[in-house]
């Protein structure tokens, strides 16, 4: 009876303690410093981890337009995930804020979307170690198919992004 009351107790501990008490600790921040290529996580200021980042073929600078191959650049939101996407996993951020849509409208161009955080194109992780040396996206940041899934249990959705020249 002790035996089945304690293997009790380990389940319900095991479902009761947060991530963090098992090394996936959260972040409350993510940044992203182009010039660099690196992805921070942050939790309360301090650098939990770091992952190797590209980007679009023309990463510097702030995104203008649709088409661009440019990152954007500021603070937005990592508003939803999706473990569907034509990527191995992805991370939305919330752009085009609408200073980006208003900067767009005056110069007349569409300022696009559906930036992610995503790992590699599906089917294709075997290339990550090549693809790494490459700035391949369309305006998104890529990393690993292995940091892809860290990086998916460290962020909820909500957390802040800022994303650095």
């Amino acid at each position: 009876m002790r035996i089945i009351a304690g293997a009790i107790a380990l389940v319900v501990l095991f479902f009761a303690m947060p991530a963090a008490g098992f090394g996936l600790e959260k972040a409350d921040m993510v940044v992203v410093v182009k010039s660099e290529s690196k992805l921070y996580l942050k939790c309360d200021g301090q650098i939990i981890s770091q992952y190797h980042v590209v980007f679009g073929p023309d990463p510097q600078g702030h995104k203008q337009q649709e088409g661009d191959g440019k990152t954007p650049e500021g603070r937005y939101v990592l508003d939803y995930k999706n473990a569907n996407s034509d990527f191995y996993k992805s991370i939305h951020i919330s752009y085009p804020s609408r200073a980006d849509r208003k900067r767009a409208a005056r110069s007349g161009v569409d300022p696009g979307g559906e930036i992610m955080i995503h790992g590699q194109k599906n089917g294709a992780g075997w290339l990550a170690s090549i693809s790494k040396y490459f700035n391949w996206t369309q305006g998104c940041i890529a990393v690993s198919n292995r940091a892809m899934d860290e990086i998916w249990q460290a962020v909820d959705a909500g957390t802040s992004i800022e994303i650095k020249p």
